[in-house]
């Protein structure tokens, strides 16, 4: 049975002395009003408010709220433009290759996805590249457009330099997410987000924010050394390792392949840049960041209806497999994160005093006063 206090145990394991809880809706409205005041159009600004606070409804906190002032920096310097007209370069009946005229990634991948669910609705299945983007949070955000129209999304992009490919030691390759997701008759949906390093760098700044060790094997310094000093991993700019970890053993050649590949589609094939070539959002010239997107109507295979018992045949066939152990639970791709939306909407969403801090800042930056709802922490 869903409990709000499991899952609240569950997705909060540090200290809740460090954390205040905040209203998601009031957070959302925060956000919106910071990227409206340096210029984003209205419309712009609430998808871009809207995939940043769903990261942190979801748990991928790397990719939530504390990633506000990457962006918001990127307009300051330049390297971002706030009202970006995208473009289309190219177009087919399937296909389409975009512009994002260094607009918020947030904004130009939405625009491709919902490009994308047109073509698929008329032939079947469609694939829209981008070029001349920006990092653009969560993944799983825009799978979560095909699913919304009973489709089925994949999502790919590339990022700037952060993953050592296997048996290398500097920043090669980004962490390139993948994802797919898929509806289903009761949610939550199949989605699968994930970047082919072993962490996002999100994650190494949260663990520096917080004072918290990184675990051995996350990232490895110039010098080949395993560090475990976020501050330092950044500041030494070490390299994240690729998906499987050091070496072949565990496979580390195989998120290294992952990461190639992504950038062949998303850079190689878009004309955006690729490996080193991407820049960071606070850069003094455009990220040229590409993406890769595909929507499939599955009405094109299968009538909707006998799809969506299959997914459920699929659930409860993974449901029922012999556990570990009594304790483990078996989770469907995507089915920790959407309980644990379902349970920050109820209790807020957990945000680090230190990330706080940050959001007042930049409010105060932009003229816009802090009137998120903060609540009680209860499960």
């Amino acid at each position: 049975m869903f409990s709000l206090k499991r899952l609240y145990e569950k997705t909060v394991p540090t200290p809740p002395s460090d954390y205040v809880r905040l209203d998601y809706v009031t957070l959302k409205q925060f956000v919106a009003d910071v990227f409206k005041a340096l210029g984003v159009p209205s419309e712009d600004a609430e998808v871009a408010a809207d995939v940043l606070v769903a990261a942190d409804l979801m748990g991928v906190d790397s990719h939530g709220v504390q990633r506000l002032k990457r962006y918001t920096g990127g307009i300051r310097m330049g390297s971002v433009n706030p009202r970006a007209e995208v473009r289309v370069v190219k177009e087919g009946e399937a296909t389409a290759l975009i512009d994002g005229n260094a607009g918020l990634g947030q904004v130009v991948a939405f625009k491709a996805m919902r490009l994308a669910i047109e073509k698929a609705r008329k032939v079947g299945v469609a694939a829209v590249g981008v070029r001349n983007s920006n990092h653009f949070g969560m993944a799983g955000y825009f799978v979560l457009q095909a699913i919304k129209e009973n489709m089925i999304g994949g999502v790919l992009t590339n990022s700037e330099a952060l993953v050592a490919y296997t048996h290398t030691l500097s920043r090669s390759f980004g962490t390139n997410p993948v994802a797919i997701g898929a509806p289903a008759r009761y949610p939550p949906p199949i989605i699968f987000d994930a970047a082919v390093g072993v962490v996002p760098i999100g994650k190494v700044e949260i663990y520096a924010k917080e004072g918290k060790k990184l675990p051995l094997g996350w990232v490895i310094g110039p010098d080949g050394k395993l560090l475990e000093d976020p501050k330092e991993a950044l500041e030494k700019k070490a390299a994240v390792l690729p998906l499987g970890g050091l070496g072949e053993e565990m496979g580390g050649h195989k998120g290294a392949a992952l990461a190639l590949i992504v950038d062949l589609l998303s850079g190689i094939l878009t004309g955006a840049s690729w490996g080193k070539g991407v820049r960071h959002t606070l850069s003094d010239t455009p990220a040229n960041v590409g993406h890769f997107i595909i929507a499939l109507d599955i009405e094109s295979f299968m009538p909707l209806e006998q799809f969506l018992d299959r997914v459920e045949q699929l659930k409860s066939y993974v449901k029922s497999l012999p556990k570990i152990s009594e304790d483990s639970e078996v989770w469907i791709p995507g089915e920790k994160a959407w309980l644990t939306m379902e349970t920050r909407k109820h209790i807020g969403i957990p945000v680090h005093r230190n990330v706080l801090k940050e959001l007042i800042d930049e409010g105060e930056k932009a003229g816009v006063k802090f009137n998120v709802k903060m609540l009680k922490e209860t499960a």
